[in-house]
């Protein structure tokens, strides 16, 4: 486990708050039209959920695997590296609130995009850095973004290496993996990426 400083609860959602991702039948017509959906993948979900639950306009989160070929995998097989799913975290954002944008910036900043399959303590494919985009508005922006990244210097000749695909079915972690140091915050600490 990876040793850092406990996850403060702070303005963005906290565990009492909208513990499940909202589906069509638990949010009214008004807001599925007012609500979007992103996934990202940036190592260990339980640190990439800490972190995107700690921005204001976050109205749900939850930890899952996508991207394998394995229906309905448990955390030990994924955590084999064989089924090919990406631990990565759902999220239910107010765009009235938060941009995709901002989603993206927090995503570059909470893990190394240069690193395909290593992130801190994690390493293997189930830890890769992925964004899973759910429309053509998402593939541009998050297209344009890591565009930027790369063009901007930052990590000098490292290739900015996530890969940018569609969203394909996302199945939910264990509910022992949701909110996770929020559940275990005497017994666990966040990763340095969770605390820069």
């Amino acid at each position: 486990m990876s040793r850092g400083k406990k996850v403060p609860v702070g303005t963005g959602v906290t565990g009492s708050q909208h513990p499940k991702i909202p589906g069509p039948k638990s949010v009214g017509m008004e807001d599925a039209n007012r609500y979007r959906r992103a996934t990202f993948a940036a190592g260990s979900f339980w640190d990439a959920e800490a972190a995107f639950r700690r921005l204001d306009g976050i109205v749900a989160t939850r930890t899952g695997y996508t991207g394998g070929t394995l229906p309905e995998p448990t955390y030990e097989q994924v955590s084999k590296g064989t089924t090919g799913h990406a631990e990565a975290v759902e999220i239910i954002f107010d765009p009235g609130t938060i941009a995709y944008d901002q989603l993206l910036n927090a995503f570059w900043a909470m893990h190394d995009p240069t690193r395909q399959e290593d992130q801190g303590d994690y390493s293997g494919p189930q830890y890769r850095s992925a964004i899973y985009y759910q429309d053509l508005d998402q593939k541009v922006a998050t297209l344009a973004s890591r565009e930027r990244l790369s063009r901007s210097g930052k990590y000098r000749d490292r290739p900015v290496v996530t890969e940018v695909i569609p969203a394909s079915q996302f199945w939910p972690a264990e509910e022992c993996h949701q909110q996770f140091y929020e559940k275990c915050a005497r017994g666990y600490c966040t990763s340095r990426q969770v605390d820069e």
